[in-house]
């Protein structure tokens, strides 16, 4: 009887022992390999062997090390030493077939006649080609000196070969890899496909490469490999440079002994401690209803991605208390998800799989969760514990994506970084597995659709637009089909719209031809939303930059009609001229003044032009902001430009700024209303966090972007780098931190240390902070702005010698625009601007524009 008291216990404790080995994973195989080394290097309690044993020789390559690497390193035992091959190089491996992980660390530095800049190589593992004209030194900071790759493949041959292939008269190398097995049943085959309805699609996992993009712990700290706890070796990193906007929400942890697994969830597929924390939406049921918790994370165009969400109920206990939506890319990808329902406890675990196709527009990617609006919750309010986002190679075996110089594009698809000669290489629509023949079924309808309408133009003498104008002011009794029919050619062969001069001069696609040598790529300004930017000249030797619509692009047809009609209504010496258009052959064309400097962007970073000094930089603001002031002010409604950034900020040959681009512009509010309720669209880093969060459009939203805009011309850094500490990514949040601190001047641009005046400076960062202000009512309206700068550019003339007099003098003194001798703005055509706002002459309309301003100064209501 004893005896079976006592083998009860241990049997019921050998039970336990092996269903905690069932839950851990223990990889068959594990081969960590220091590259260049002489001997083995032990990390964290891990043995990286050296790469001169028989099983691990490397064909072909040099050893070389380093006695001082970076302090900064994680691992600088492991990186201080590294294999280079200036031709081609590989590893051959023996394995057990099936998936494993493949994890590369790369640490540049200088060997020698090997410069730390001269890198550039592509990495192929079998048939997959996992980097591409990788350029090591472009992904590195001083913070931040190394660059890790996570991949998995599954090994079906029992061999993996890993080959570093340099460019010609470059290099490649190699500090340190892993490939290690992990579980076949880790990432599953099906997940919900995006825009689908929720259906489940196969990827075809088995015959693809993955790269682990992410695996980040939300609401938690950082997870490192050894502390994975499922043998999987992951790193796990917070979600704090991701997380959008103000409005972050509340995080939380329990013990992860409370965490529980279901019979159905295997532990390694995320450990207790991403589990144990979570950021939630907060105790406020009025706020949280107004917005939605939203991550953003930068990825490669043309990929399919996998996403996994994983949830875990830790503060509630009941059904109906917490329920929630889910959202991918502005679109619904689950609703109604109640954790503890179905789960049918708190504290288990659970995960929901996505499929994204990111094949055209934005490189980001947006997760967002907020209380389901038809829900009779308790709370409204939803939660997060992790994310995983996978990246699926394309139909030619690639997962290499691009250089951060060109990597990152805005929401519309535009290059952020204004490098146009790589950025339409990523555009390419791809899918991986059975998801391929859906996306494939519908661009061929799409196609077939669209052929058959550019046969039906072309049937046609002279086909009528395919879009049809708004009636402008003066002609709103003239039906669109007189317009159309009474359409007649110019002595040069353009067709003249016989709506007057409003939409300007209409030009046949033959025309546009020859005015850019049939759109030569060489060429090329610029690539955006709508499509590609050439250089041209007209007839009459005007040059002109012609901005060809891409018929692939999520840009079209709403877009070009905004921009004609906004432009034919609107003239103003900082706004872009619009010349004429071509809407022909299913072709969509706009023809604009040719910019001969360029965007500001180019100005500020990015290409070897001179830098502005501070007062030319003061000069362009001053410009874009009476463009803008304009906009606002100058229509009956006034207009919303929605896209305000440096790209869109062009200069002339004398440094005059134009803002260009309205093909994301709005009407403003009427006088009833306050604001335009909207579909979120505009630039990443330059997006007013409360349009985004709300989707109510104002003017003020512009004067958001314009802040930032307003820092990236002070500190000459893009609006959003993930290449730096994550404290730094977001401009608008980091310039502001410092100007608060009054520490503005510590991250200025180099170039201006000791040129500026340090009240012109003051008043700038000032007039910047207000701008980015995270509620609209405290942000000022774009004429103060614009006295404020011109107030700035003042103190930087006068250097100090400007003595401040009473207030209501001084008002008036200061006023630019009715006491400075400025050229006055083109108001030669106003059609379109209401009765309050006709001006006889450019100096009325001028000296009304300040007389605008100036009332806005005296009367605090403003508009």
């Amino acid at each position: 009887m004893t005896g079976g008291r006592i083998c009860l216990p241990l049997l019921l404790l050998l039970v336990l022992f092996a269903a905690i080995a069932l839950a851990q994973y223990t990889p068959q195989d594990n081969i960590l390999i220091s590259c260049g080394s002489s001997t083995n290097v032990t990390v964290e309690g891990r043995v990286f062997m050296a790469d001169n044993t028989p099983n691990t020789l490397a064909s072909g390559g040099v050893s070389a090390s380093i006695s001082q690497p970076s302090p900064n390193l994680l691992y600088p035992t492991l990186m201080q030493q590294a294999r280079f091959f200036t031709s081609n190089g590989t590893y051959t491996l023996k394995l057990t077939p099936g998936r494993h992980w493949v994890r590369l660390y790369f640490y540049p530095f200088s060997f020698t006649n090997y410069d730390i800049n001269g890198s550039l190589f592509s990495v192929t593992a079998n048939q997959f080609v996992l980097l591409s004209e990788f350029q090591p030194t472009s992904w590195t900071t001083s913070a931040n000196p190394s660059v890790f790759r996570e991949y998995s493949l599954n090994v079906t041959s029992g061999t993996l070969v890993l080959s570093f292939d340099p460019a010609p008269s470059s290099y490649a190398f190699i500090n340190a890899f892993e490939v290690v097995s992990m579980p076949s049943d880790l990432y599953s085959d099906d997940a919900s496909l995006l825009g689908q309805g929720g259906d489940v699609t196969t990827l075809g996992l088995p015959d693809s490469a993955i790269q682990a993009m992410y695996h980040i712990n939300v609401g938690g700290v950082s997870v490192s490999p050894q502390n994975d706890s499922t043998g999987v070796w992951r790193t796990w990193e917070p979600d704090d440079g991701y997380i959008f906007a103000a409005a972050t929400g509340t995080t939380g942890s329990v013990p992860v002994t409370e965490i529980v697994y279901p019979t159905t969830v295997p532990e390694y597929i995320a450990p207790s401690t991403v589990y144990a924390s979570a950021r939630t939406m907060g105790s406020s049921t009025t706020i949280n209803q107004n917005f939605n918790l939203t991550w953003i994370f930068p990825v490669d165009l043309g990929y399919t991605y996998f996403v996994r969400m994983h949830f875990c109920e830790l503060f509630l206990s009941a059904i109906n208390q917490r329920v929630f939506n889910i959202y991918i890319n502005n679109q619904t990808a689950d609703t109604a998800v109640d954790v503890i329902a179905l789960t049918a406890h708190p504290d288990y675990v659970m995960y929901r799989d996505y499929a994204v196709v990111m094949s055209k527009g934005s490189n980001a990617l947006w997760l967002q969760i907020g209380p389901a609006p038809a829900s009779t919750s308790q709370y409204r309010d939803a939660i997060l514990n992790g994310v995983e986002i996978l990246k699926l190679n394309n139909t030619g075996g690639s997962l290499s994506g691009l250089n951060p110089a060109v990597a990152i594009t805005n929401p519309d698809g535009s290059p952020a970084t204004g490098t146009a000669s790589k950025s339409g290489s990523s555009s390419a629509a791809v899918v991986a597995g059975a998801a391929v023949g859906g996306v494939v079924a519908v661009a061929l309808l799409i196609a077939g659709i669209w052929l058959c309408c550019c046969r039906s133009k072309k049937s046609a003498k002279h086909p009528p637009p395919a879009w049809l104008p708004l009636p402008l002011h003066g002609n709103s009794s003239e039906t669109t089909q007189s317009k159309i029919s009474t359409s007649h050619k110019s002595g040069t062969g353009s067709y003249v719209s016989s709506v007057g001069s409003n939409l300007g001069r209409y030009f046949t696609f033959a025309e546009l031809q020859d005015a850019t040598n049939n759109f030569d790529e060489c060429l090329i300004l610029g690539v955006g939303g709508f499509g590609k930017v050439y250089k041209g000249e007209i007839d009459d030797g005007t040059k002109v930059a012609v901005k060809r619509g891409n018929p692939t692009s999520e840009q079209g047809l709403t877009e070009f009609q905004t921009e004609i009609e906004l432009l034919s209504k609107l003239r103003h010496r900082h706004l872009v001229s619009l010349i004429g258009y071509c809407e022909e052959n299913c072709e969509m064309i706009l023809v604009y003044d040719y910019m001969s400097q360029g965007p500001l962007r180019g100005h500020l970073y990015g290409t070897d032009l001179p830098p502005l000094s501070w007062k030319q930089r003061l000069e362009i603001c001053i410009g874009a902001a009476r463009g803008l002031h304009y906009l606002h002010t100058g229509a009956a409604q006034g207009i919303i430009h929605r896209d305000v950034k440096t790209t869109n900020i062009l200069l002339d040959e004398n440094l005059v700024a134009k803002v260009a681009d309205f093909g994301l512009s709005k009407t403003g509010p009427t006088l009833e209303q306050t604001h335009v309720s909207t579909a979120v669209k505009g630039s990443f880093g330059y997006l007013d966090p409360e349009y985004f969060r709300r989707q109510q459009l104002t003017e003020k939203s512009d004067v958001y972007s314009f802040g930032v805009v307003l820092m990236e011309v002070l500190c000459a850094r893009p609006a959003i780098n993930p290449t730096l500490p994550r404290e730094q990514v977001n401009i608008a949040e980091w310039a502001l931190q410092k100007q608060k601190h009054g520490l503005l001047e510590t991250i200025m641009d180099p170039c201006l240390h000791g040129s500026c005046n340090p009240e012109s400076l003051q008043k700038f960062g000032d007039t910047a902070e207000k701008c980015l202000q995270d509620q609209g009512i405290d942000r000022p309206a774009m004429g103060d702005v614009l006295w404020n700068l011109e107030y700035a550019l003042q103190l930087q003339e006068n250097a100090g010698q400007l003595n401040l007099m009473d207030s209501s003098t001084n008002l008036v003194s200061l006023m630019p625009h009715a006491m400075s001798p400025h050229p006055v703005d083109d108001a030669s055509n106003v059609t379109g601007v209401s009765e309050a706002h006709s001006f006889g002459s450019d100096d009325d309309l001028e000296d009304a524009s300040a007389s605008a301003v100036f009332s806005q100064l005296v009367n605090p209501q403003g508009r």
